[in-house]
């Protein structure tokens, strides 16, 4: 029964990683300014977002969400596992990018409370994915705070703390599940937002440039 269990929750494991790096869009905390352009008819709101799926004889559900750079690199991504059926597990696990020293882990702080260490699991070439025990405690407090900070250490040994606010996590966990089409079309919606401002950015640095060439020389 524990091989099976374990077998079950490695199962779990990759389908996070995959939906994680596939479906990431949807919640990107570094382009609010795109915000807009994702609440089409039907699009989920960005932040928190849970999704559901039947695996064997267990219903999985992952409450996620995501930080990408302006370029669209997963910078950290969230993932609250609920396993419910012949097994039943709970899992936080962290994505974060590779080149991360292994031993500190990733350390999780909710409004600036004691630390909560999470182990690296498992490495893929484009990220660590760090997880523990998800417990009713954790969660109550995930619901009651502001912001959760998870920090990472670089092979610069630098720290790197992700700040991801809370608003909109208790919803997510204890609402309905959305659907694959309004992930996707979220999805849609904001990469059309983030490619219109790397275009509007891009005419500001030509702009300047220009302008820069047309001075006159002192």
């Amino acid at each position: 029964m524990m091989h099976k269990a374990n077998t079950f929750t490695r199962t779990a494991l990759s389908a996070l990683v995959l939906s994680l790096g596939a479906m990431s869009a949807p919640a990107i905390s570094q382009a609010q300014d795109a915000a807009p352009a994702a609440q089409g008819a039907g699009a989920p709101p960005l932040g928190w977002f849970k999704t559901c799926s039947k695996q064997e004889d267990n219903d999985v559900c992952v409450v996620q969400n995501v930080v990408l750079a302006q370029n669209g690199q997963m910078i950290t991504a969230v993932g609250l596992i609920t396993v419910e059926g012949k097994v039943n597990r709970k899992l936080l696990q962290v994505s974060v990018p590779t080149a991360r020293l292994i031993p500190p882990g990733v350390m999780m702080q909710i409004d600036g409370g004691k630390g909560q260490k999470l182990d690296y699991a498992v490495c893929l070439p484009d990220k660590c994915t760090a997880e523990v025990p998800l417990t009713d405690a954790m969660i109550a407090s995930l619901k009651k705070g502001s912001e959760v900070v998870f920090t990472s250490i670089n092979f610069r040994r630098a720290p790197n703390p992700i700040k991801i606010a809370l608003s909109g996590f208790t919803g997510a966990f204890d609402g309905p599940a959305i659907t694959q089409s309004q992930l996707a079309e979220s999805q849609r919606s904001l990469q059309e937002g983030m490619q219109k401002k790397a275009e509007e950015a891009r005419k500001k640095l030509e702009a300047a440039q220009d302008a820069a060439k047309g001075a006159p020389k002192p």
